[in-house]
């Protein structure tokens, strides 16, 4: 699937030389490529992507841990959400020119796929994730540091983008435990070419609704919906 020469021009471009160049190529296949193939579902990124997920959470909290020992839970919880959010992982991902190296199914490319934030987001996390199977927690840490190093540097200096979950969250933080879901009502399209509706609540009361071509993505702007309502006092949902 990966020619030679791409694997020798992502391994420049990655720093890291697989040694199990499989984990690579899994970590850059989208199911769209899969489906299309007739491959098990095995060989797509989903399940890289969920491990590359839990382990940068990981290496991020560890990091400020590390570097703001004097900070409260609530700084670095905001920080890392900061860090570890789609916009800032698909910034990283096409710094690397990340969309060019996937595999995606014909209607997925046609359609924009190899740009979509979500798409490199994830394949950002997939990446991660099969340094991690293929070198341990040391190579992915150091992986994951250097791959996002203009991100944490930008997070840490206030000049990244608000998150908007985590925005709604802190609103929320003085005021003792606070329920605040996220559900998706309703998918259209084909699985090449989703849209996701979300829809948040607040103790069990209507906060705001999103769309996005992820879930994360309609999350967001549910989130901000929710946050712009709580700028109008009369409209505070879950509040007296």
């Amino acid at each position: 699937m990966l020619s030679k020469e791409k694997e020798r021009e992502l391994t420049r471009v990655l720093g890291y030389r697989f040694r199990d160049r499989s984990l690579l190529e899994t970590a850059l296949t989208h199911s769209s490529y899969v489906n299309e193939t007739g491959q098990p579902y095995r060989m797509n990124n989903e399940r890289l992507e969920f491990l590359g997920d839990a382990v940068l959470d990981a290496v991020i909290s560890e990091y400020l841990y590390e570097h703001y020992r004097d900070r409260e839970e609530g700084f670095l919880t905001k920080e890392r959400a900061s860090i570890v959010c789609e916009g800032s992982l698909a910034a990283c991902g096409r710094d690397i020119r990340l969309g060019s190296y996937l595999f995606l199914g014909r209607g997925e490319d046609h359609n924009g796929g190899r740009e979509r934030q979500s798409m490199i987001a994830d394949g950002v996390e997939a990446l991660i994730g099969a340094v991690f199977l293929d070198g341990g927690w040391e190579e992915a840490k150091a992986f994951a540091l250097r791959l996002l190093s203009g991100v944490i540097r930008q997070a840490l200096g206030g000049r990244l983008a608000k998150d908007y979950k985590s925005q709604l969250q802190e609103a929320y933080q003085s005021e003792g435990e606070t329920e605040i879901v996220y559900t998706v009502k309703k998918e259209e399209g084909p699985d090449h070419d989703k849209t996701f509706y979300v829809e948040l609540t607040i103790n069990g009361a209507y906060g705001g609704r999103g769309t996005g071509k992820s879930k994360k993505e309609a999350e967001q702007n549910a989130a901000r919906e929710a946050c712009k309502r709580l700028s109008e006092p009369k409209n505070r949902t879950g509040r007296e």
